[in-house]
């Protein structure tokens, strides 16, 4: 510490800082005054801190307020450091020695750890904090826990720290580099503990002070080391591999600009509005349940609810004695007759579950108070219907929450309950286990004479709890206290006008809401009389409120703006109505922003039937907020009721501007009246601080009332958020002491304290920054000719989350009659609708059967479920409209392609751009040293002379049938016998000349190895094609034909059974039979043998033709001269180790690529035995291939991807009685898939966890990878390291690049080595476009050098021009001699840290894909593979998929499995799955059977054939989405 020199400070400024701290952490001084006198208190001590270190630290780092509770505070969330919770939490726990230093990037992590620097002497740190805490006192003046994330020791040293003082010792053991000064004099300063924390949460690494023990700050230099761990933390996580690429290419997704001419407020701030005061009324009742007492003792004959049947008839008539009598029983019961005396089931206090249908009011309001006599805390809920019921799940949770044991029920209800065998109620999914109790006063025993329940004036004791379901569907219970109650029945009473005895008509849910508080609760208070009409009649009768209203001279009614509609459309047949009796209709909805239409409509009609305008008194009110405003009647007719003509687009901005009525795009709102009396209300921005909105803004409406709820059941986190709001002004101060409550609607206060309500906090969508709410665009979907197509209650809005955005569905119920036509005609018009008025797209729209929405208890739609099973896929639509090409505004800016940069300026000597060139090779074959006789030979065909010679009896090949059993198998001697006699048939009777072609159709066998060598010996070039498919002629014959013609095939050799198919009347339907070449049977072969055999002049010659149709459908011969077939097999020799005591299982196909190499020619030349076992045979039995491996005790064996799949597939069940049967698969040490693509890691995977149990080792698994050129560049032989796999970034490959990424990160996508570069390969990749060699671990083209290299195209079938330079193409620069096959695949080459055979460091090759195929979309690369993943992972009904490019569209094939009417749910998971993870725009879905996505023998796509298909309208497909 002698660098600097400190000054002690003064005891009275210490003692003045401490009082400083004492008032920030008590709140009496803000963070910034605090700062401001410390600074000027310390100004004079301080040193000034040299240079740049100190004013670094200053720019980056927030000061800090140092107070006793700083280490027992969370730090604050949202911070990016967050995930490195275990370094920096104290100033000192952020030493090295003490932290887990993983955060720190790879780099920092080596530089000396825990040496730190001193400018006298470096001690140990241990040595130093042992001193540390032995020296000072522990007094525990603080806490004795920190909050530290990290290490255990980082966290008691911490503690120690905070509670130890370091006193004045020499240099050596002082901490270096923390503190400047250390005191004179220990003084300990004993820090109150203050629990009140000051809202801004200080950050704990970015302390610029720290404080030493005593509790006095000082400035601190910290150490460079320290300096550069903290400065970590605040960077961004690195990629942790060294080779990734940082460029600037990351696709980002556009973020909306605002809108320059957007609307803004400018009104000035808006003041809360009082409502009247409560008026005292003298005879108002202390408490509800007084008020029940009364009128059942003074007017027990007075009605108090008069129930219907389904008819109309009224069913029953509660009287107020008969209601104040059961609910006494029910509540002397309920305390005394469950449970034990000593153990009662239910004390006061306790929450019980009332469980009513809609039907019965009277048992429901009985049982209710009930409750409320008893004391306990009823909570109503719906009747659970099925197990199933939507949202009953959700009400079982809350009442589990809410510790419900007991149900109380009538008897008609429990009756209809589902029962168990044993006649017991099951417990529904996610419901607690009840005790249902039955209020029937016939099953209730009488309260004893003195027993008389207890009334007590309204208190804070919680009265009762209403449910209330929430956007996501999770439902909470809102607490109502007793006060609360009695004061909102006395609001309403004054501002509704009621009188005693007058008759209220109730068509509401009597169990909450508007229709408890009116029909139950006021009702009660006012002793007025109930006629209260189910759903059930409604539904029956729509007019049978009007009906009753006229018959009994209801003063009141209450409905919702839907039973208005219902009456309007059944009124016609109406003659004798006469509403003049009415003087209030409430409408519960009336805050709904389309209930202004059927009020309007309503009046229209009923006025002339004696319905006054005034009576209308539309309200609104919310679960937590209970009534928040309501019209008043008035019987001045000439005051006009409020309304609002707004802008639709102002409104998405949550402006009010006002509009005229003749435009389209604007809402008219209706007022809903004035504050309830004793309330106060203001509205407050939605989001964030609740800060008070101007005068023509849209907010959210708050409410500080008594009469209101008071939290949501066990939930304070969320109970404060939304009761317990304190607005605030523009300058932040709160506008109350007393707290508000959210109302969770949005609206506004108009002129003269009118209040306008323009929608739901739930139903909100905001898309690219505009506000829409779910109602307004149900009523536009409505007003497209509504009533004709959809049902009118029956839509559903919501909006789901897309490629970073809200999206907005539209879900309607559509009418059985309608047509399919009838029904795209509404869509297209309300999507049009949509977007002209509220200026938005909508991203989905579907319909859907009548009656197949889910619904809620009274018939209208349950949203949060819909949405649930859109999301999963199980909607069934029966028509569906996607928009995404008109809705999806923030996909990332097309590519522009860059020009590239010139070969000067990169190539220096064997670097490109600064990297190694990609390039590498298998081993050198002129080095390898080895006993392989068959080198000698030039020839196969002489390879099997000397064979036949020198171990004429060695059996070469095995042939199975589809039992397992030998069906055949060749000698050496043999082979070389048959192919004499096959030589001598095609000289004989072929008559054919030397170098002529012949086609050979044979079935996968021994045959077709013997037709070949006979090809051999007469000199010919043979041509394997597969035979045609005797099911299935009509495809596969042209195949045939078209190969032998292209291949101008002098003749056609097969077996007996083929030659007749060849001839028959199917083949003839199919193809011009009279046209073959000549067709030879070699089933009765001549006896003699041949003259003498064919000896070839020159090795270059032509050997055999390689023929097949790629992937895209293009059907090419390769050249395969004598050279290259005998070095083609040299090199799978030596990769493999193949000798004569080996034997190798086959299951391939074996007519073209490296399945016929193995199949016909490397058993002999390296003189192995092949096990033969023909694909085909694997449907019949699919564990033939596996059980021949275990059965021949085989090391090696070769499959093709789709055997893989059957196996999987097949015997995935299997296993067990496969081990029983002895399949032992220990043997093998090489399994690998041919194929000509990038390998299926998830298919080779999930085969080698399938067999781990039988004994296959997962190391075993490989792949190899050939081309058209080069019919084998890779395969994982014997020797050699594992097949590595790594992960690149997805977007990276769609801009060409590759930057590997860590497993798990998003956008990720694991690429598995294709096995070891064979002996003899050369490998570079090389850009496709300008042929420039490209650097390691770069995206290009795979070209090829090597001596089995195919020696050019026989004859394309097409494009001849355009695939000349596919075997001899040179590099633009570097090395520009050598001549180089072109793959066509994209593939890149990578530098591991394994070593070899030959001790080098192993380079490995992946492919990614290959260029035919590759899509060009929005200026980048996609691989339909990748599409295609990310399609079948979205739904378990789609089994198969292919992706290809139409024009400039995506099409989507998915094949289905399930229903047909599961077919439209796949629409949009398909379209949303391709832009979340691709950011593309799938133009068109096609849904289709099973088996329609053509596959070829290799298990490849045949994607062009499908897109041929499409076009030409083949597939048949169950339904064809054009996403617009």
């Amino acid at each position: 510490m002698a660098d600097r020199d400190a000054l002690p400070l003064p005891l009275e400024v210490r003692a003045r800082l401490a009082e400083l701290e004492l008032e920030l952490s008590e709140g009496d001084i803000t963070q910034k005054g605090y700062e401001k006198k410390r600074s000027k208190l310390l100004g004079a001590y301080l040193p000034h801190p040299p240079g740049l270190e100190g004013s670094m630290a200053h720019d980056r780092r927030p000061p800090m307020a140092p107070s006793a509770s700083r280490y027992h505070r969370r730090r604050s969330s949202g911070t990016r450091d967050e995930r490195y919770r275990s370094v920096g939490l104290s100033p000192l726990s952020s030493l090295p020695p003490l932290t887990d230093t993983s955060s720190g990037s790879e780099e920092e992590g080596g530089q000396g750890e825990g040496t730190p620097t001193s400018s006298q002497g470096s001690i140990s740190m241990e040595h130093w904090i042992s001193r540390a805490i032995h020296q000072g006192s522990t007094t525990s003046s603080s806490s004795s826990s920190t909050q530290s994330g990290g290490s255990g020791a980082a966290g008691r040293l911490a503690d120690v720290l905070a509670q130890t003082h370091v006193g004045k010792s020499e240099n050596h053991s002082a901490p270096p580099d923390v503190t400047t000064y250390t005191s004179e004099h220990p003084v300990q300063v004993e820090r109150p503990q203050v629990s009140t924390v000051p809202r801004t949460t200080p950050k704990y690494g970015n302390a610029k002070l720290m404080e030493t023990g005593d509790g006095v700050p000082v400035s601190s230099r910290v150490s460079a080391k320290i300096q550069q761990l903290v400065n970590t933390l605040k960077q961004p996580r690195r990629p942790p591999l060294r080779e990734f690429f940082v460029d600037d290419f990351e696709e980002l997704l556009e973020v909306q600009q605002p809108d320059p001419n957007q609307p803004r407020p400018e009104g000035s701030q808006m003041v809360a509005i009082r409502g009247e005061p409560l008026g005292v009324v003298t005879n108002w009742p202390p408490s509800l349940e007084a008020a029940l007492q009364r009128w059942g003792t003074i007017s027990p004959k007075a009605p108090c609810l008069t129930t219907m049947d389904t008819n109309g008839k009224p069913l029953y008539v509660l009287t107020y004695g008969k209601l104040w009598s059961r609910s006494i029983k029910v509540a002397y019961n309920i305390l005394h007759k469950l449970g034990t005396k000593q153990e009662p089931m239910v004390r006061p206090g306790d929450r019980v579950a009332l469980v009513f249908p809609n039907n019965d009011p009277a048992a429901f309001m009985v049982a209710f108070y009930g409750c409320l006599l008893a004391e306990v805390v009823p909570v109503p809920i719906e009747v659970p219907l099925t197990r199933k019921d939507a949202g009953s799940q959700q009400i079982g949770f809350l009442l589990g929450s809410c510790g419900v044991t007991v149900a109380l029920t009538s008897d008609a209800c429990h009756k209809g309950l589902p029962k168990g065998p044993t006649g017991e109620i099951p417990q529904f999914k996610g419901w607690p286990k009840l005790l249902w109790f039955v209020t029937e006063s016939k099953h209730l025993s009488k309260p004893p004479r003195d027993w008389f329940p207890h009334i007590k004036d309204a208190n804070n004791d919680t009265a009762y709890i209403e449910y209330k379901t929430c956007k996501d569907g999770s439902v909470l219970g809102v607490t109502v206290t007793r006060i609360a109650l009695l004061t909102h029945c006395q609001a309403l009473t004054q501002s509704c006008g009621y009188t005693e005895a007058e008759i209220i008509v109730n068509v509401l849910d009597f169990k909450k809401d508007v229709g408890l508080w009116h029909g139950i609760l006021t009702s009660v208070m006012n002793m007025m009389h109930v006629i209260s009409i189910p759903y059930s009649l409604m539904k029956v009768n729509p007019l049978s409120w009007i009906q009753k209203v006229c018959q009994y001279k209801g003063k009141v009614a209450c409905v919702k703006s839907r039973d208005m509609h219902w009456a309007l459309v059944a009124h016609r047949d109406q003659r004798d109505v006469n509403l003049n009796s009415l003087r209030m209709l409430v409408v519960a909805d009336g805050s709904n922003p389309w209930s202004i239409s059927s009020c309007d409509a309503f009046l229209n009609v009923f006025q002339s039937k004696g319905l006054r305008p005034e009576v209308i008194c539309p309200c609104a009110s919310s679960a937590e907020a209970l009534t928040v405003a309501i019209r008043r009647p008035t019987d001045d007719s000439n005051q006009p009721p409020g309304r609002g003509v707004l802008s639709m687009q102002g409104l998405s901005y949550s402006v009010i501007r006002v509009d005229s009525e003749e435009r389209l795009s604007v809402l008219t709102v209706q007022d809903v009246g004035t504050v309830m009396p004793g309330a106060l209300m203001c509205v407050v921005k939605p989001e964030g601080v609740p800060q008070l909105c101007r005068t023509d803004e849209i907010g959210e409406l708050c409410v500080c009332s008594i009469a209101t709820g008071m939290s949501y059941y066990g939930l304070s986190g969320m109970t404060k958020n939304t009761f317990e709001v304190f607005p605030m002004t523009s300058s932040g101060a709160p506008i109350s002491e007393y707290p508000f409550i959210r109302t969770g609607l949005l609206g506004f206060i108009g002129p003269g304290g009118l209040v306008f309500v323009s929608g739901k906090m739930d139903g909100l969508m905001v898309v690219s920054g505009r506000r829409h709410n779910a109602d307004d665009i149900v009523a536009t979907a409505l007003a497209v000719e509504p009533m004709k197509f959809v049902y009118r209650g029956r839509i559903a809005v919501f909006s789901v989350t897309v490629l970073h955005d809200e999206r907005i569905v539209v879900v309607a119920e559509q009418r059985p009659d309608s047509t399919e036509e009838d029904s795209f005609q509404w869509m297209s018009r309300v999507l049009q609708a949509i977007d002209s008025i509220h200026n938005v797209g909508v991203f989905c729209l579907a319909l859907v059967p009548a009656n197949t929405l889910p619904k809620t208890p009274l018939g209208g739609i349950h949203l949060s479920e819909t949405k649930q099973l859109f999301l999963e896929g199980s909607l069934h639509p029966c028509n569906v409209l996607m928009c995404p090409h008109t809705c999806v505004t923030n996909l990332p800016k097309p590519r522009q392609k860059q020009p590239e940069i010139g070969p000067a300026s990169v190539m220096v000597g064997n670097l490109v751009s600064g990297k190694r060139i990609a390039q590498a090779s298998g081993r050198d074959l002129g080095q390898i040293e080895d006993n392989d006789q068959a080198r000698k030979f030039l020839f196969l065909s002489e390879v099997l002379q000397w064979r036949a010679q020198t171990t004429p009896d060695h059996v070469l090949f095995t042939l199975l049938s589809s039992r397992g059993t030998v069906l055949s198998s060749l000698t050496c001697l043999q082979l070389h016998k048959r192919a004499e006699k096959i030589a001598a048939m095609l000289m004989e009777r072929g008559h054919l000349q030397d170098g002529d072609h012949v086609a050979l159709v044979y079935p996968p066998g021994i045959d077709l190895v013997a037709a070949f060598y006979g090809c051999l010996y007469a000199g010919c070039v043979p041509i394997t094609v597969r035979p045609p498919h005797p099911q299935n002629i009509a495809t596969t014959l042209p195949t045939v034909k078209m190969i032998v013609e292209v291949s101008r095939s002098a003749c056609v050799m097969t077996s007996q059974v083929i030659s007749k198919l060849l001839k028959s009347k199917e083949a003839s339907a199919a193809v011009d039979v009279r046209s073959w070449p000549p067709v030879l049977d070699t089933d009765d072969l001549p006896k003699k043998k041949p003259p003498q055999l064919y000896k070839p002049s020159n090795p270059d010659t032509l050997a055999y033709l390689d023929f097949s149709v790629s992937t895209t459908g293009m059907l090419a011969g390769v050249k395969m001269s004598h050279t290259a077939t005998s070095a083609f097999c040299r090199s799978i020799k030596l990769q493999c180790e193949l000798y004569p005591s080996r034997e190798v299982a086959i299951c391939l196909d074996p007519y073209c690529g490296l399945g016929f190499v193995l199949w016909c020619l490397c058993s002999v030349y390296s003189g192995h035995q092949s096990i033969l076992i023909p694909p085909s045979e694997l449907e019949v039995n699919p564990a033939l291939w596996l059980l021949a491996v275990s059965q021949f005790r085989v090391r090696d064996t070769f499959c093709s991807y789709s055997v893989m799949e059957l196996c999987t597939k097949g015997l995935g069940l299997q296993t067990e009685s496969l081990k029983s049967r002895g399949l032992d698969l220990s043997r093998v040490r090489t399994c690998v898939v041919v194929a000509e693509e990038r390998p299926r890691i998830a298919l080779t995977q999930s085969f080698s966890k399938l067999f781990k149990d039988l004994g296959l080792h997962p190391r075993a698994v490989s792949t190899s990878f050939g081309c058209r050129v080069n019919l084998a560049i890779c395969l994982q032989g014997t020797s050699g390291p594992d097949p590595t796999t790594v992960y690149v970034d997805m977007r990276a490959l769609r801009h060409d690049r590759v930057r590997l990424v860590e497993r798990g990160s998003p956008h990720s996508l694991p690429l598995m080595e294709s096995g070891k570069i064979l002996p003899g390969v050369r490998i570079i990749i090389a850009n496709p476009e300008t042929k420039g060699p490209l650097g390691d671990s770069h995206l290009g083209e795979i070209w090829v050098h090597c001596t089995h290299n195919g020696s050019g195209y026989f004859t394309v079938y097409g494009d001849e021009a355009l695939q000349s330079d596919h075997f001899n193409s040179h590099l633009s620069f570097g090395d520009t001699q050598t001549v180089w096959a072109r793959t066509g695949y994209l593939g890149f080459l990578r530098r591991t840290e394994l070593t070899d055979a030959s001790g080098e460091r192993h380079d490995a090759l992946y492919v990614v894909g290959a260029l035919d195929e590759a899509m060009e979309l929005r200026g980048m690369r996609y691989h339909p593979i990748d599409i295609e993943t990310s399609v079948i992972r979205t739904h378990k009904s789609i089994m198969e998929c292919a992706a290809f490019p139409w024009t400039n569209l995506l099409v989507v094939v998915v094949e289905l499995e399930g229903s047909e009417q599961e077919a439209l749910d796949l629409v949009p998971l398909v379209t949303n799955a391709v832009l979340e993870e691709h950011y593309l725009i799938v133009g068109v879905v096609v849904v289709v059977d099973i088996g329609v996505i053509p596959i070829n023998s290799r298990g490849e796509k045949q994607r062009m054939h499908l897109r041929d298909g499409f076009l030409a309208d083949q597939l048949d497909p169950i339904y064809v989405a054009y996403n617009m």
